[in-house]
Formats: C-alpha cells, structure tokens, sequence
C-alpha cells in the first residue's frame, strides 16, 4: 500500500469515528434531558424511567461514544504522523483544530461525570441548562470541519463571528422554546 493510500485509508477511519462519535455526542445530553425531567416524576414512574435513562445513557457512553472517539484519534494522529513533522509546524489552523478537540475531549469526559451525577439521582443541571449543554456538540462539529474546509486564519475569523452569532441565535431560540412550552 501506498502512501497515499494509507493516508487516505486512516482518513476514512477518521471520518467514520467523528460521524459516529458526533452521534452519540448528539444523543447523550438529549438522553440527559429526559433523564433529569424523570428525576422530578413521582414513583413508580420515576424509579423506571430513571432506570431505562441511566441503562441508555451507560451502553451509548460505554459501546459507541467512547469507542468511536478511540477511532478518530487513532484516525486523526496517525494521519499526522504520515504526514511528517512540517505538516503539523506549517499549519495553524491545525492546532486550532487541536485545540477545540482538546475542548471536546474534556467535554466528552464531563458527559461521562454528568451521566454518573444523574444515576445516582443528582440534580446537576435543570432542562433548559441540558438543552444548552445539548447543543454545545454542534458548535465544536461547526469550528472543526469549517477549520479543516477552508485551513486560512481570515476565513476562520469569520467563521469564528459566525458561530457566536449562531450561538446568540440558539440560546434565544432555546427561551423562546421554553417560552412556548410553559404557555402549554
């Protein structure tokens, strides 16, 4: 094998983990949300829902999230390596790129600290602190792939300006929904 076709080879490998890890980064704080709306239940509704949520929660966490992201690092790095030394030095928006995985790796970890907080019946965060926590996956996916698209520190300011605006517009999304779920 080439290469080339290594590289191409572990790049698919990448592209697989990060689509199915977004996946379950997508689900879990969703599963969090009904989890911490079934903590305020009353019983027997409560002691089963809470139950089911924390048994989801541990198998999407344990036999798809943690493993997926395995998957893209091994992918990712072992990219890096192919592509020698100057590759990494010669590319800023590479360590950008680092740098929000970083943040979404503690982030992932943290998921993993919530889902324990919520199984043993905490109350860590309300409803609506879960649907913004929900969406915070959606804005590392948007700052990675549009740094590795378009790799310049000018298109990135944009893009960066655009993710705060579409940050603003999500959290004024989420109290309008609120809003409208309370008239309800």
């Amino acid at each position: 094998m080439t290469e080339y076709n290594l590289i191409l080879f572990f790049k698919a490998i990448h592209i697989i983990g990060f689509v199915c890890w977004f996946a379950a980064l997508f689900y879990l704080p969703r599963l969090f949300i009904y989890h911490r709306e079934a903590l305020d239940m009353d019983e027997p509704k409560k002691s089963t829902l809470v139950e089911q949520f924390s048994l989801m929660e541990r198998r999407l966490y344990n036999i798809i999230m943690t493993p997926a992201m395995v998957i893209t690092l091994i992918g990712g790095f072992t990219m890096l390596h192919l592509f020698g030394w100057d590759y990494w030095t010669t590319r800023i928006w590479l360590h950008w790129k680092l740098g929000f995985i970083l943040l979404l790796l503690i982030y992932h970890f943290y998921c993993k600290n919530v889902m324990i907080s919520l199984g043993s019946g905490q109350k860590t965060m309300t409803s609506i602190q879960f649907r913004i926590f929900n969406e915070i996956p959606t804005l590392f996916l948007l700052a990675i792939i549009l740094l590795a698209v378009y790799k310049s520190r000018l298109i990135f300011i944009y893009t960066l300006g655009g993710l705060l605006i579409f940050s603003l517009a999500l959290g004024i999304g989420i109290k309008y929904y609120k809003k409208i779920r309370n008239n309800h």
